[in-house]
C-alpha cells in the first residue's frame, strides 16, 4: 500500500506494517480469465473470497484503479450493521411479506458471518457486538422510536431484534444530552474496516486471485473490461464499483456519488468515557433526518460522520472533495453538542468519500446470463454487511448453486436511473437542503415535516 493511501482515513492511517504491503500489480497487457471483477473494495474481494473457495479451478481477476480498500471499504464508519436501505415496506410491495422478513433475516446473519469468516481466517479486525443504541432526544425523536418499535413488532421481529429503551435504560448505554430514550439493536458490531479489507484483500490473492491494481477500468462490456492497461476478458465480468460506477463509459446515471464526511477524536481518558458511555462499544446514532453515525474505536477515540456535503454536478468525484471544511465544522459541533465532554479534544483525522445511491434507493445485485454481466452496489452507506452478502450472492449466482441467497427480493432488482443533469444536481441538492431544515423546523415546532416525509417516500422508502 503506498504512503499516500494513509491519509484517507484514520483505519487507513493506522494498519500495522504488515497490512500496508502490495496484494497486487498493474495489469500489463491483454489477459483472459474465467471471471473478471471491477472494484477491489469489499463487494469484489467477497465476491472473489467465496468464489475461490466454491470453485478453486476458477481463474479470476480483479480490477482496481487504485489499491485494496481505496475506497468506502476503507474509510467508512466501522458498522457492521443488518441494516439495509429499502424499507420492509417496500421490499414487501415488491415481492411478499415472508420474503421481505427474509431479506431482513438474512441481513441479520450476515452480521454474524464476517465474524465467522474473520475468526476462521484469523484476522484481527477489532471486532466488538456491541449493537447499535438510537437515541430519542426531542419528544418528537421519541414518539418516532415508539413508532419504530412497534411496526418491528407488527413484522414478527421482538425484543431480541429490537428494544425500546426508556431514558434510564438509554442512559446506562449512552451518556448523550437531552437524551428522553432511544432503540437498541443488538445486530451490529463496531470494526476497524481498513483492517478487515486489507486481510481480506491479502487472503483472495493468496487463494490465486490475481489482483490487477493500478488500472483503471474505462469501460465494461459483454465478455471484457476495457482498461488502459489491455483487455481483461472473461465469461462473467462483475461490476464492483459502487461509487465510482460513473467513472465507467454509459454509467454516469447508474448510482449517484453521494459524500459522507468523518472525523475522529484522539483517544480519550476513561473519566471522559465514563460520561459518554458505549461500555460495549455500541455503534451509535440519533432520531435526526440528516444522518449521523458514530463508534467508540478500540483504542478509545470517537470516530464519527454524517451526510451533509453537497452532490457535485454531472457527479463529479475528484480527490479534493473528500474533505470539506464546513460540513467537518458541523460535524464537530454535532458530536460536541451530544457529548460536550470531548469539547477539549482533539481532532486527529477528517476525511470522506463517496457512497454509490441508487435512483429508488435499494440496493441489489444480480447476473444476467445473457450477457455475463453482474452486479451487486447501491448500498447508501449500510455496505459493509450487505457487500458480505452480495459477495455470497454473486458466487452462488456464478457457479450456478441455487441456494436461498439467489431468490432474495434484492437479487435481479433494477433501478431506473437517476435523471440527467440539472435535474440530478438540483433533485439531489434540494433533498440535502429538506432534510437540514426538516431537523432545524422539527427541532423548533415540535412537529414533523411533511415535506421531509414526502421527500423519502419518492426514493422508495
Amino acid at each position: 500500500m503506498t504512503t499516500n493511501m494513509r491519509h484517507l482515513s484514520l483505519w487507513l492511517d493506522s494498519l500495522p506494517a504488515d497490512l500496508t504491503r502490495p496484494v497486487g500489480t498493474p495489469l500489463a497487457g491483454d489477459r483472459t480469465v474465467d471471471v473478471a471483477i471491477v472494484g477491489a473494495g469489499f463487494t469484489g474481494l467477497w465476491t472473489a473470497y467465496y468464489l475461490s473457495r466454491r470453485d478453486p479451478s476458477l481463474r479470476i481477476g480483479i480490477i482496481e484503479a487504485e489499491e485494496a480498500g481505496f475506497g468506502a471499504s476503507g474509510r467508512n464508519g466501522g458498522w457492521a450493521s443488518a441494516l439495509f436501505p429499502a424499507s420492509l415496506d417496500a421490499l414487501a410491495r415488491a415481492s411478499s411479506r415472508p420474503e421481505a422478513i427474509r431479506m431482513k433475516r438474512t441481513m441479520i446473519d450476515s452480521v454474524d458471518e464476517i465474524a465467522r469468516v474473520a475468526d476462521l481466517e484469523g484476522w484481527d479486525i477489532r471486532w466488538s457486538k456491541g449493537g447499535t443504541v438510537v437515541a430519542a432526544r426531542t419528544p418528537l425523536q421519541w414518539s418516532s422510536a415508539q413508532e419504530e418499535v412497534a411496526h418491528a413488532r407488527s413484522w414478527g421481529f421482538g425484543p431480541e431484534d429490537l428494544q425500546l429503551l426508556d431514558r434510564a435504560e438509554a442512559e446506562q448505554r449512552i451518556g448523550a444530552t437531552d437524551v428522553l430514550g432511544a432503540t437498541y439493536t443488538p445486530h451490529c458490531a463496531a470494526l476497524d474496516p481498513a483492517r478487515l479489507v486489507r486481510q481480506l484483500a491479502g487472503a483472495v490473492a493468496r487463494s490465486g486471485v490475481s489482483i490487477f491494481e493500478h488500472t483503471r477500468a474505462r469501460a465494461i462490456e459483454p465478455g471484457v473490461v476495457r482498461t488502459d492497461a489491455g483487455d481483461l476478458r472473461a465469461e462473467i465480468v462483475v461490476r464492483a464499483t459502487e461509487g465510482y460506477t460513473r467513472t465507467l463509459a454509459g454509467q454516469t446515471r447508474t448510482l449517484a456519488p453521494v459524500y459522507s464526511m468523518m472525523l475522529a477524536t484522539e483517544p480519550l481518558p476513561e473519566r471522559t468515557w465514563e460520561q459518554i458511555g458505549l461500555k460495549e462499544r455500541e455503534t451509535f446514532a440519533d432520531g435526526r433526518n440528516l444522518i449521523i453515525y458514530g463508534q467508540r474505536t478500540s483504542d478509545a477515540r470517537i470516530a464519527f460522520g454524517g451526510r451533509g456535503a453537497p452532490y457535485h454536478w454531472a457527479s463529479r468525484i475528484s480527490p479534493d472533495q473528500d474533505r470539506n471544511a464546513a460540513v467537518h465544522a458541523a460535524l464537530w459541533e454535532v458530536l460536541v453538542d451530544l457529548f460536550p465532554a470531548v469539547s477539549s479534544a482533539a481532532v486527529t483525522h477528517t476525511w470522506g468519500g463517496p457512497l454509490g445511491v441508487p435512483r429508488d434507493w435499494w440496493a441489489s445485485c444480480g447476473l444476467d446470463r445473457s450477457t455475463g454481466l453482474a452486479w451487486s452496489g447501491g448500498y447508501v452507506g449500510d455496505g459493509v454487511t450487505t457487500a458480505n452478502l452480495g459477495g455470497r450472492t454473486l458466487a452462488d449466482l456464478i457457479v450456478g448453486e441455487q441456494s436461498d441467497l439467489v431468490s432474495l427480493p434484492w437479487v435481479g432488482h433494477r433501478s431506473r436511473a437517476w435523471e440527467p443533469e440539472p435535474f440530478r444536481w438540483l433533485g439531489t441538492n434540494i433533498g440535502l437542503r429538506i432534510m437540514t431544515s426538516a431537523d432545524e423546523k422539527e427541532t423548533r415546532t415540535g412537529r414533523r415535516s411533511r415535506t421531509a416525509a414526502l421527500f423519502a417516500r419518492k426514493l422508495g422508502h
